[in-house]
């Protein structure tokens, strides 16, 4: 067979996979937007002046950059220690770092319930020890679906930033303490330049699965964390299908526009070439 051919003849399967499963289905919510019941854009001039829609837009970026703060604020370090600890405390920390994954996400988030309930956990522990004297509302708030989401989406942010960090050559910073830099310098000028792709590759993943998140927010959030996949569902609900195509549409165009933003930063340009090269 010949070498050009042996490529292309593995691709196929995955080229015909995606194209039946992905595309099609991508295709078909399009012209549903637009075909149901005539041809008509009027579904996308809809959105522009749609308050709800402008509003739920709007949370849904709110909420996805807190939670890609928030994980990256907390997996960092989490990386790092991964990253320096020997082969069987790292295995450890791996292993707890990837035990969510073998968790349904449902599950997960009705554990959330559970503990951030008016008689759940947090506050019977607060109400025993004296901290406070009624129940905390907790539950139905945007905390609620900021902690829930960043504790799902952690692994997201760790795996990516702790593969880069192990990469890092430790010569570099023996190089660098031989020449007098204190820790924290080597950390600043070394470390940190270095991580830099899994940070970016770990921002991306969290933002974008954060924007489509739709169980968690759904069953911790209030009325008021409405997100675009919940507005999505409803519309199901209401057999407005032409509208929740339209919004389906509208999502995933947004979720395109911010990844080719992001990376025609020239920070994260440079970054994603290095990463490349």
């Amino acid at each position: 067979m010949p070498s050009r051919v042996t490529p292309i003849l593995l691709v196929v399967p995955l080229t015909l996979y995606m194209l039946a499963f992905y595309a099609l289905p991508v295709a078909s919510m399009l012209l549903r937007s637009i075909a149901d019941p005539s041809w008509t854009v009027e579904n996308y001039l809809r959105l522009a002046h749609d308050s709800v829609f402008l509003a739920v837009s709007w949370n849904t970026l709110r909420t996805a950059l807190v939670v890609t703060l928030g994980t990256l604020l907390l997996g960092y370090p989490v990386a790092l220690a991964l990253s320096r600890l020997r082969h069987g405390a790292a295995a450890v920390v791996l292993a707890i770092v990837l035990l969510p994954f073998w968790t349904s996400v449902l599950v997960r988030s009705y554990a959330w319930m559970v503990l951030l309930g008016r008689r759940g956990l947090i506050n019977e522990l607060l109400l025993s020890a004296g901290l406070i004297d009624s129940p905390l509302r907790l539950l139905n708030t945007p905390l609620a679906v900021h902690v829930a989401m960043i504790h799902i989406l952690l692994p997201y942010m760790i795996l990516p930033i702790a593969s880069v960090l192990r990469q890092i050559d430790r010569a570099l910073l023996r190089a660098a303490a031989g020449l007098g830099a204190s820790p924290r310098r080597v950390f600043s000028q070394v470390v940190l330049p270095l991580s830099v792709p899994g940070v970016v590759a770990g921002i991306l993943l969290v933002f974008v699965l954060s924007l489509g998140f739709y169980i968690t927010p759904a069953l911790v959030g209030g009325p008021r964390d409405l997100m675009l996949s919940m507005l999505i569902a409803q519309q199901v609900d209401l057999l407005n299908w032409p509208y929740a195509a339209c919004l389906s549409v509208a999502l995933l165009a947004m979720t395109l526009l911010l990844i080719l933003v992001l990376q025609r930063l020239p920070a994260v340009r440079a970054v994603l070439r290095a990463a490349t090269q």
